[in-house]
């Protein structure tokens, strides 16, 4: 079983309209704004995951600033998992400084299926993390075992479109917030596992993830055995970024790293897999 923890979908209508929306919305704008930054639908994930030998895949939204299209996207994802039920699972986005409009969708879109919130961006979306529009968000979140998903960023390292500033001091003061949400930091969690030499920061991270979303632009292979001798193997997600880049290329990643094989199968699909049962 191979599920894939980290991709992006979108409507047809925001592929054919994509200079619109990059008005309407300053995260779109971020990340699309270039005609050569890919987009792809429901149909085009399932077509490369068909290729790929991927099972299930986590189609998350995007951090929008616009509470009007996270709904708008939002019902796009959730239709898909409905056409696409044993092949998709379906992650809504919000804005929390939508108040109780956010609140609202969350409840909507948790009643209709989601699993889960994400890939949030507070940097992007103008909210804090730890702040109090976060609280009502997550105890909905935690009703409803939802997971949630972030963007994480490198504190060092090479700038990219998209990096953002949500570094591992800003994740840490979240999760010691919220010590009983499951949390999913994208992209090895902006390094975040190596502070887990850190006995205090181990112990923080009892329900806290990692997903190798963009690995290949980011580390070198050796991230995967580093990682899990520091935080466990238990706790990495496979997760590429689709349709940033394809599923091959971080399948043969773990597939030809120095991990015990127990260890590449729970990567690949089993510590989801648990993951999403809970």
């Amino acid at each position: 079983m191979i599920i894939d923890f980290h991709t992006h979908i979108f409507p047809p209508w925001i592929k054919q309209q994509r200079e619109e929306y990059a008005k309407r919305d300053p995260c779109f704008s971020l990340l699309y704004s270039e005609p050569k930054a890919k987009l792809a639908t429901a149909e085009e994930l399932i077509a490369s995951m068909d290729e790929a030998e991927v099972d299930i895949s986590v189609a998350l939204n995007i951090g929008w600033v616009s509470h009007e299209l996270c709904v708008e996207t939002n019902d796009y994802i959730l239709d898909s998992v409905a056409r696409y039920p044993k092949r998709l699972v379906g992650f809504c986005c919000i804005q929390p400084a939508a108040g109780d409009a956010a609140i609202i969708e969350l409840e909507r879109c948790a009643e209709a299926g989601a699993r889960g919130i994400g890939e949030m961006r507070p940097d992007v979306q103008g909210f804090d993390f730890t702040g109090d529009t976060m609280k009502s968000l997550v105890d909905v979140a935690l009703r409803h075992d939802l997971i949630f998903l972030t963007h994480s960023s490198e504190p060092v390292g090479h700038q990219y479109i998209g990096k953002g500033s949500i570094t591992p001091d800003i994740l840490y003061s979240f999760i010691l917030s919220y010590p009983n949400l499951n949390i999913v930091c994208a992209h090895w969690g902006g390094g975040l596992p190596f502070y887990a030499l850190m006995p205090e920061v181990a112990e923080a991270l009892t329900n806290v993830f990692f997903d190798t979303a963009a690995s290949i632009f980011l580390y070198r292979p050796q991230i995967f055995p580093r990682v899990s001798d520091i935080v466990g193997s238990n706790k990495i997600l496979f997760g590429t970024d689709y349709p940033l880049i394809s599923q091959s290329p971080i399948i043969a990643q773990i597939r030809y790293s120095e991990l015990p094989e127990e260890d590449k199968n729970d990567i690949l699909g089993r510590n989801a897999q648990k993951l999403l049962s809970r």
